[in-house]
């Protein structure tokens, strides 16, 4: 299954509470239940003022789905084609 990097902006990300990430945490698992094991969250990343998620999906409407009645931005989706690490240079 196809696994895709989200961009979400959101201004001053970085500096959100533990409690706030819990909240927006909530509200995605509770999407995420509704909309079925199609589609699964993995980790993301927060920085200053945007958070990329990584997600595992079947295709990109999925995740703007996801995006859409969990009332957040995917500014950009992007489809994951290969993951390196340091592994790839032996």
């Amino acid at each position: 299954m196809p696994k895709f990097v989200i961009e979400r902006e959101i201004p001053g990300a970085g500096s959100l509470s533990a409690e706030d990430l819990k909240g927006i945490s909530q509200t995605s698992c509770n999407v995420l239940r509704k909309m079925g094991s199609e589609i699964q969250w993995l980790h993301s990343y927060v920085t200053g003022d945007k958070i990329y998620c990584v997600y595992i999906a079947p295709n990109e409407e999925m995740v703007r789905e996801h995006a859409k009645q969990g009332g957040f931005p995917a500014n950009n989706v992007a489809v994951v084609s290969t993951i390196i690490d340091p592994t790839t240079s032996e």
